[in-house]
């Protein structure tokens, strides 16, 4: 009896070490963080003639991975989406062409800056609007939710003109092309981008001295590893010229 029970103990025990052994295997494992992200807000992320995610913050960060040697999944969302995964934890962080605002910062902890937008207006080619004054008493169009949006309901209260806000780009530039509208409102590399490789029929005659600084985000008062290991890696590819080249691969000058 005495050696049933001792054979019993010790396959017990076998068991639990198995056991522990499978768990600090486990807690061995490296983390692969998830990542939320827009699903077409170019150049910062959109999807190419091949089929391919590609953009400004795609590539900042696969580089800032590689340096600080950690694993990631993107998960295209849409803005509105990636915000929510990140509040609910879904996602670790997001990246996705996102402002750094006080309002933002209640629900968030941003990385540092990795780009400053410029707020502009693009009219149709040709048009004599160069100027906020030129737009008194005239109907403009801005994006819902955007820092372009913002900027151009401030404005309006100054120079007297109109504010419809549009919920897809596609639709604004087209209230602009049709002549519903004489100028739209956007962060200028995107617009840029639009014009530069998209085609659109727009110019940009007016670029703001006001924008807004876009940041990497994760849940306020959570993943701060994440965090630090962004702006250590951004730190570095600023320092190696690998930030400076991705930009200019993009967001090319006016």
């Amino acid at each position: 009896m005495k050696k049933v029970l001792a054979l019993s103990l010790a396959a017990v025990m076998g068991m639990s070490l198995v056991a522990c052994g499978s768990k600090s295997d486990d807690s061995k494992k490296e983390k692969t963080y998830k990542i939320a992200s827009d699903t077409t807000f170019a150049p910062f992320e959109f999807e190419n003639e091949d089929g391919e995610r590609v953009g400004i913050d795609l590539e900042l960060l696969d580089a800032i991975a590689e340096e600080e040697g950690f694993k990631y999944e993107v998960e295209a969302v849409g803005f509105d989406a990636a915000m929510a995964a990140v509040e609910s934890g879904q996602s670790d962080g997001m990246i996705a062409g996102m402002s750094i605002t006080d309002e933002r910062k209640e629900k968030y902890d941003f990385s540092d800056s990795y780009y400053t937008s410029k707020v502009c207006f693009a009219t149709e080619k040709g048009s004599d609007i160069d100027t906020l004054e030129d737009l008194k008493g005239k109907n403009v169009v801005a994006k819902v939710g955007t820092v372009g949006a913002a900027y151009a309901e401030k404005m309006a209260k100054k120079y007297d003109f109109k504010v419809k806000q549009i919920d897809a780009s596609p639709t604004m530039y087209q209230e602009v092309v049709s002549g519903n509208a004489v100028a739209c409102f956007e962060d200028f590399p995107v617009m840029n981008y639009e014009i530069q490789e998209k085609g659109q029929k727009l110019e940009v005659p007016f670029i703001s001295d006001e924008g807004s600084e876009y940041g990497f985000a994760v849940k306020k008062g959570e993943n701060s590893e994440l965090l630090d290991k962004f702006n250590s890696g951004l730190k570095k590819i600023k320092d190696n010229g690998k930030y400076q080249k991705i930009v200019d691969k993009y967001a090319k000058e006016k």
